[in-house]
């Protein structure tokens, strides 16, 4: 029985493994720029809401973007810690920033998707490239995504920024963003078409065209998602535009918390749209557990049978009988099956630390952040199911 358990465990483990280890040669950053270059002009779409911490130094990144033409535009959306007078005074030194106040939220709306589509028509620029307020861009971010956008001829590309974590939370559950995207999501299959099951995106960075923005609806066809990182690109791809997606670690950071509080609200507001989502919580958690926790807690219990057996072995070295003792087969098998299981559940967190400068500490404890993960998650669904509110950015939504 526990040599069927450990070999489901062992696949549950391996194909994730493999899967990321393909993915990581096909997730690559956006090519250069190599000049001369010509680009269609960029509007930069920044929703601000009560983000006087940080807007300065957004805006301030963003204006050193270089090789394009762009204009940046913060839509203020009800802000009351003095947002709007940081980019209003920002505007007055540099023509290129621009600000705009978002209407009232309407009912049936999410915020940030109504600051979106407010943005979208208040842009001049024919790309649009939808930035949140805690990223920071690196100065060829725009101009190579944009190239990477015209080049691939794709409606919608996205990408992850390097994550900046401090906190226990952040630097435990925010690198199983790359685990998950790259273990479980095929990106040759994404890459052959528009097929809406290989949607995936990163809502802290959309660049699109605008002329297919507006042909799908945008943010106006999905006005009460919380994930509009996956959202945005499904509904792309169900009106038959193609996305992509591309590795910005080396050219933008984001520091989306920085509370333990403010990661677990953060990732269970739109769990239930991803892993939470009631169809494929079940086997998503299975297989999470079969193939991430289970081989750890195995090996445990593996170990501790171990030592005990030598010491019972120990205890019998005097005996004559003992010249004859022998290892059972299966026992070694176990303990190959076990090594290779926890080879395969380690090696994309280990993969991950040098290529999206993760934290250590967070590979080191995998199987304790995949269960801290699960736990985000099915509170999620709880909360969903009991209908209780999501509360960000001190704004109530109901749990759909």
């Amino acid at each position: 029985m526990m040599l069927a358990v450990l070999i489901l465990s062992l696949v549950c483990a391996v194909i994730p493994a493999v899967l990321f280890c393909l993915n990581l040669k096909a997730y690559v950053e956006p090519p250069p720029v190599l000049p001369p270059s010509e680009f269609p002009a960029v509007s930069i779409l920044i929703p601000a809401r009560n983000e006087a911490h940080g807007i300065v130094a957004a805006l301030t990144a963003a204006l050193a973007s270089r090789d394009v033409d762009f204009e940046i535009v913060v839509m203020d959306d009800a802000s009351t810690d003095g947002t709007g007078d940081l980019v209003r005074a920002l505007t007055a030194v540099d023509p290129r920033v621009r600000l705009e106040q978002a209407p009232a939220l309407p009912r049936g709306w999410n915020g940030k998707q109504h600051a979106c589509w407010a943005l979208a028509n208040v842009a001049r620029h024919p790309v649009l490239c939808f930035v949140d307020a805690d990223v920071r861009l690196g100065p060829d971010c725009i101009a190579r995504m944009t190239q990477f956008l015209v080049a691939g001829d794709n409606a919608l590309v996205s990408g992850f920024p390097q994550q900046i974590t401090g906190t226990f939370l952040e630097w435990m559950l925010l690198p199983l963003i790359h685990f998950v995207l790259l273990g479980f999501l095929p990106l040759a299959k994404m890459r052959e078409g528009s097929d809406p099951a290989f949607a995936a995106g990163c809502g802290q960075f959309m660049l699109v065209r605008a002329e297919s923005y507006f042909a799908c609806g945008g943010h106006s066809n999905i006005k009460l998602t919380m994930h509009d990182g996956l959202r945005l690109p499904r509904l792309f791809r169900q009106s038959g535009f193609r996305t992509d997606l591309a590795d910005l670690t080396p050219h933008a950071t984001c520091r989306m918390y920085t509370s333990a509080a403010q990661v677990w609200s953060g990732l269970a507001k739109n769990a239930t749209e991803g892993i939470a989502d009631p169809k494929r919580i079940v086997p998503v958690s299975l297989i999470l557990l079969l193939g991430q926790v289970l081989p750890f807690i195995l090996s445990i219990v593996f170990v501790t049978l171990a030592v005990l057996a030598l010491v019972v072995l120990a205890g019998c070295l005097t005996c004559p009988a003992s010249a004859h003792l022998n290892v059972p087969r299966r026992y070694v098998v176990i303990g190959a099956l076990l090594i290779i299981t926890m080879t395969a559940a380690w090696l994309p967190r280990i993969l991950g630390v040098r290529r999206f400068r993760q934290d250590w500490r967070s590979a080191l404890l995998h199987p304790i952040g995949i269960l801290l993960l699960l736990a985000v998650q099915w509170y999620a669904l709880i909360r969903q199911i009991t209908g209780r509110a999501v509360s960000w950015k001190d704004r109530a939504y109901r749990a759909d």
